[in-house]
């Protein structure tokens, strides 16, 4: 059974999304199934809450399984977004120093990459996924025990919260 992963961004990411999506459809097609959440036209005006939640909301539901890849101008703001849904870990990388991205598999078992695409090469980009995806969380026990009670820290919300946010 192949894991999903969902791919979102604004305006600023519009074309790395579409390098990724292309990069995991041609060397993870038996293992990954893509989903855009959008955005699906480069609109200089639009708002990276509108998508990042879809796809936030998506591996919420499933989040030791599924994962994410987001993008963003700084990826921080794309970051907030997702880590306001629980289960959801995501983690910011803007370039320079790879192994921030196996820390955040191995360590906290990120399940959320946002790529801040006006500080990451076109260059590294397919790099940095590859990297992201081949890295497994390390299982180690304090590091479970961390995630256990960065999970218990979610504040319930009500559910009408998350039908407005995906609904708009």
């Amino acid at each position: 059974m192949k894991r999903k992963i969902y791919l979102a961004t604004d305006h600023a990411g519009f074309a790395y999304k579409k390098i990724v999506r292309d990069l995991i459809e041609r060397e993870y097609q038996d293992s990954l199934e893509v989903i855009d959440c959008g955005s699906f036209k480069h609109d200089p005006a639009d708002d990276y809450p509108d998508f990042i939640s879809k796809a936030a909301q998506r591996v919420s539901e499933n989040p030791d399984q599924d994962r994410a890849i987001i993008f963003g101008g700084s990826g921080q703001g794309e970051a907030m977004v997702a880590n306001k849904y629980p289960g959801v870990r995501a983690t910011v990388y803007y370039g320079r120093e790879t192994e921030i991205l196996t820390l955040s598999r191995e360590h906290n078992n990120a399940n959320v990459l946002s790529i801040g695409a006006r500080f990451v090469s076109e260059e590294l980009l397919e790099e940095v996924v590859r990297l992201w995806l081949a890295t497994e969380f390390s299982g180690d026990t304090r590091h479970a025990r961390r995630i256990t009670k960065m999970d218990k820290l979610v504040i319930d919300r009500p559910k009408s919260f998350f039908a407005t946010l995906l609904n708009k």
